[in-house]
């Protein structure tokens, strides 16, 4: 989410996602809805930014350096010896909307609880350094993070008198990881986390997503992964031939005539339509719409309707009006294609910059930290063309880490957080059997006070956002169960 932000989450961006997740939401390899600030100051509700200084480098006691990082506050809730309720910021900047709306501020209600939300290092309006370029992206790491939350935590519990008083953890996503790390690394500091949706397994492979994804969509309709799986082979054989070069931009109402000179290229293109499937199923049928997220109209149901109707021509030709649906979804005039492009764009090191959003810090730490390549290396996905080395050689290309440092990150991730082998207490995971991030997720019980609650039929962080009447009757109830675990467990 972002929690996202409920967000992660993650991929190579594609430049479709890039415009329309950094505008709206968090994207899939993000993990993590992006925090648009436009919907809560347009409802008159306004929760004043606050600074709170972090040192740049937390593991190098020679470095003096500081800076400013973000945070909100609502005590609407707080009653005197309640909770502390701390929201952890992800891949993009912090939504001041989650102040205003949110399953967790049900809880803090109930529950008496002061609530905080502190934005992630390097995202939003939290800028560490001048610029983003690698050397300075050193400093971005999930462990650096961990510590801006501790110190956080420790300062503003002496300053406000909150020391003893109970410390919550919430987040969605790679947030979601931090509440789980946060609870794990620093227990005297936090009493207890909601690990929402959260991957706590790096691998630098991620082709379970893509299965995932044929899974949810086969679950509205069979046919559906099998129309787009036709319909992405087609498409990847057409790319075989130059002549077809100027249909297949008709076709995809690209900016300018289809160049295919490497096979990155190509796998760029595939990677670009296939997200239209991927974004859809991860937030399928969500309630975003409180943080000015778009689209949220646009589910499985509609794709899978568009790529059974016949009257469309055959499974390419729905493909390419599915490809239209997003980019009038969207209110973009065209589609670009280009990697050339998209390189451009993710080595733009200023904050200024088209990625500066979240993309080169995301997969910066795809890169340094968890991998997370959803790539189609599986042959049960429905996908074609954007095998592993294709997402690896990026991390060369835009930050210069080479295959074998990637691997070594990743190892050395789950060395530092056990990965599924979690040992500590209270901390529940919630995760929803749609969202294809589940797969790297607790999905079953570790302990009695490690529990996992598998929301059938939802998405990514579904539990998290405001509830509505249709809500499915198994999302209420999980719910509703967080509840009662946080009760229980702020009355031990």
């Amino acid at each position: 989410m972002a929690f996202r932000d409920c967000g992660f989450q993650l991929r190579t961006f594609a430049s479709l996602w890039l415009i329309s997740v950094f505008a709206v939401g968090e994207g899939r390899y993000k993990g993590f809805a992006r925090f648009n600030q436009v919907q809560a100051v347009e409802r008159g509700v306004v929760f004043e930014e606050q600074w709170f200084t972090q040192k740049l480098d937390h593991f190098n006691g020679a470095d003096s350096r500081v800076w400013k990082q973000r945070y909100f506050v609502n005590e609407a809730f707080y009653k005197p010896g309640g909770p502390v309720f701390l929201m952890i910021g992800g891949e993009g900047p912090a939504n001041q909307a989650w102040m205003e709306y949110g399953t967790w501020l049900i809880y803090a209600k109930k529950l008496g609880a002061l609530c905080l939300m502190l934005e992630h290092r390097f995202y939003g309006k939290s800028h560490p350094t001048v610029d983003l370029s690698t050397d300075n992206l050193r400093f971005l790491s999930s462990r650096q993070a961990l510590t801006d939350l501790a110190h956080f935590r420790t300062v503003i519990a002496e300053a406000r008198g909150l020391t003893n008083r109970k410390w919550v953890a919430f987040g969605g996503s790679y947030p979601g990881s931090l509440a789980a790390w946060f609870r794990l690394k620093y227990p005297h500091l936090v009493y207890a986390s909601v690990a929402t949706s959260a991957p706590i397994y790096a691998e630098v492979n991620f082709p379970e997503y893509l299965e995932v994804v044929w899974r949810s969509l086969a679950s509205v309709n069979p046919e559906c992964p099998l129309l787009v799986q036709k319909a992405s082979d087609t498409l990847a054989e057409r790319l075989k031939d130059p002549k077809t070069y100027d249909n297949i931009t008709k076709d995809f109402n690209l900016c300018s005539k289809l160049q295919i000179q490497t096979e990155t290229d190509s796998a760029y293109f595939l990677e670009e339509l296939a997200g239209n499937f991927m974004d859809v199923v991860q937030y399928n049928e969500d309630n975003r719409g409180f943080e000015g997220a778009i689209g949220s109209n646009i589910t499985i149901k509609v794709l899978c309707g568009l790529m059974s109707d016949t009257s469309l021509g055959e499974p390419y030709d729905r493909y390419a009006a599915v490809a239209r649906l997003m980019m009038e979804t969207y209110s973009m005039k065209c589609l670009d294609a280009s990697f050339k492009t998209y390189l451009r764009d993710m080595t733009n090191t200023s904050w200024e910059g088209p990625a500066a959003g979240g993309g080169r810090q995301w997969v910066y730490q795809t890169c340094t930290e968890f991998g997370f390549y959803q790539s189609t290396d599986s042959p049960n996905q429905p996908f074609t063309g954007f095998p592993l080395p294709y997402h690896v050689k990026q991390c060369a290309d835009f930050y210069n880490v080479s295959a074998e440092e990637l691997a070594e990150s990743v190892a050395q991730t789950n060395e530092y957080y056990g990965a599924y082998d979690i040992h500590s207490t209270r901390i529940v995971f919630p995760n929803g059997s749609i969202d294809p991030w589940h797969a790297l997720g607790i999905t079953k019980n570790i302990t009695r006070d490690l529990p996992a609650i598998f929301i059938k039929g939802t998405a990514h962080c579904a539990n998290m956002y405001p509830a509505r009447s249709d809500d499915l009757p198994q999302l209420v109830l999980a719910r509703d169960r967080i509840f009662l675990l946080l009760q229980q467990w702020l009355q031990q």
